[in-house]
């Protein structure tokens, strides 16, 4: 398979969750297969291939801004970057509509940070994380 029909794929599976995550969050579907982590685990798991697969054939690295540089000029080290980005950005709207959920927070509010967490990752989490300290109940552990 070539790595852009990877990408299509992997986005697709991807842009599914978060619609169904903003749109039904407490639909049945919506609790198995994206609040239980399947699709971020499943993002993962084509990660791993990738990572396996190709990271050693790549030029660049990790150790400075020019070495991530070049290896990201890679498409199979670029398309592994996009999806770890997409397993780790749905992973944490997972966790915001969760998290809301137990704390009581209205989904309404929850939408904006979601978008901005597909969109813009730890802008749409530190937006949650405000929203949070500001609207969560407390919940009694009867």
């Amino acid at each position: 398979m070539k790595a852009e029909q990877i990408f299509s794929i992997a986005n697709l599976i991807a842009m599914l969750g978060w619609i169904i995550l903003a749109v039904a969050p407490r639909w049945i579907l919506t609790r198995k297969i994206v609040l239980s982590g399947a699709i971020p685990l499943l993002l993962s798991v084509a990660y791993l291939v990738l990572i396996v697969l190709f990271f050693g054939s790549t030029d660049g690295g990790f150790g400075s801004l020019a070495g991530v540089m070049k290896l990201f000029t890679n498409e199979w080290a670029t398309l592994a970057g996009w999806i770890h980005y997409l397993a780790f950005d749905l992973f944490v709207g997972t966790w915001e509509v969760k998290d809301s959920q137990a704390k009581g927070i209205s989904h309404w509010f929850v939408v904006p940070c979601l978008f901005l967490t597909f969109m813009l990752g730890p802008i749409g989490f530190l937006l949650y994380s405000v929203l949070r300290f500001f609207l969560a109940k407390e919940m009694k552990n009867d």
